[in-house]
């Protein structure tokens, strides 16, 4: 027996294999709806996200500020040159991701570059929302699709994605393909996708979980060796590469004071003790455990909800734990939400959905302006917290045993 298939036997449930999946396309009670209501309010959506708020542009541009750095490593200047005191958006891309996103530079003109890439972002959110609508098996011409489009375009994630001008639809779409390319078992295609999702952005690497606990050491293999080769490459290539390991990396390890929702940055911000961020560690750390390993019982029985959940999990403890968090990460939520629509999904729970609204939704807390910022704190709390205790009250030993004994008397 290899040990691929002794895996495959190891701690799973006892139901049949895909019993998620439904024969034929998945119907709503909404679909006769979808052109009359849905699909308007969508396509004005869109445009007013795109062509009015994203292309007026904010105080907060992402964009430049990779734009100017990958400028100058196309011009042969030294790229980690930034005052990381300043609370400026700062470069923070390592050398092989520069080498990667180093045709945005191409284009001589910084704002028909930005337009370019708010543009490139949002197709790659319709895109990625379109496959996760024919992933769980509903189909374009209902409901869903239009119906997601208008709550993805409302969220705080999309527009300030947009906005800002930043990369955060493309690695949507990125995880999107991720998570289809290892239901479909394209090994080295899922491999990849997230080989690069994790060079422009390492919060991805827990993901690579989800292909180790099946053994699929192709997807691995590729998951590793993408970041490290495109490094390897583009060193020698990048002007003052090394500033990157002496400059950039120690601020990266640095808990940041403004704009940050992860809890430690949370604990900066109001002074707190340093043991209460150790016991938030550990207990949060728990729980993401206790939902992944139970998680693993429907690996095989209901795949879609296990990639789909466990890596909302995996993300929301990244985004919670970690020394950045910053709220329109949540936007890599949308496959937990989708795979709310399945049998048994935990995400369904008074907690998991005010986690959901309050990772998603842009809220006015005036005058109390710091709740904004924390708020995506809480709503990755709640999310693991629901997945958490949805299988300790269902699987947690003692629970058990007591209703065996009720049973019996």
């Amino acid at each position: 027996m290899t040990l691929a298939t002794r895996v495959r036997t190891l701690w799973v449930d006892s139901s049949p294999t895909d019993k998620e999946q439904p024969t034929g396309i998945r119907s709503t009670f909404l679909d006769p709806w979808a052109a009359i209501i849905f699909w308007p309010l969508a396509v004005v959506l869109v445009l007013h996200r795109v062509f009015f708020l994203a292309l007026r542009g904010d105080v907060t541009d992402d964009f430049s500020t990779v734009y100017f750095a990958l400028r100058r490593f196309l011009d042969g200047q030294p790229v980690y040159g930034e005052t990381y005191y300043f609370v400026d958006p700062h470069y923070l891309y390592n050398p092989g991701a520069t080498l990667v996103l180093s045709p945005l530079a191409l284009l001589g003109d910084n704002e028909l570059a930005r337009i370019g890439f708010i543009i490139l972002n949002a197709l790659a959110i319709l895109t990625a929302l379109a496959l996760l609508t024919k992933l769980f098996g509903f189909s374009l011409h209902g409901a869903v699709f239009p119906l997601s489009i208008v709550l993805a375009f409302a969220t705080e994630a999309v527009t300030n994605t947009l906005v800002f001008a930043n990369i955060n639809g493309i690695l949507l779409l990125a995880l999107v393909c991720y998570i289809q390319y290892l239901h479909e078992d394209r090994r080295w295609r899922a491999g990849i996708i997230i080989g690069l999702a994790i060079l422009i952005k390492p919060v991805f690497a827990p993901l690579l979980l989800l292909p180790l606990v099946k053994i699929q050491w192709q997807t691995l293999v590729a998951g590793v060796a993408v970041p490290i080769a495109a490094n390897l490459i583009a060193w020698p290539f990048i002007p003052g590469a090394n500033d990157y390991l002496t400059r950039t990396m120690p601020y990266l390890g640095q808990v940041r004071d403004y704009a940050n929702s992860s809890f430690p940055g949370l604990v900066t911000y109001f002074g707190l003790p340093t043991w209460l961020e150790f016991v938030a560690l550990v207990g949060f750390g728990l729980l993401i455990a206790i939902a992944v390993v139970m998680l693993l019982r429907v690996r095989y029985s209901q795949p879609l909800l296990w990639l789909a959940t466990t890596a909302g999990v995996l993300l929301a403890g990244a985004f919670l734990l970690s020394s950045l968090g910053q709220m329109y990460y949540s936007m890599m939520f949308f496959p937990l939400i989708f795979a709310a629509t399945l049998p048994n999904s935990p995400i369904n729970s008074i907690t998991g959905w005010l986690g959901i609204c309050l990772s998603l939704l842009q809220l006015d807390w005036t005058p109390f302006h710091q709740i904004a910022t924390f708020q995506a704190t809480v709503g990755w709390a709640f999310i693991i917290i629901a997945v958490g205790v949805y299988y300790l009250r269902a699987h947690w030993p003692i629970m058990t045993l007591t209703s065996a004994l009720k049973k019996s008397s």
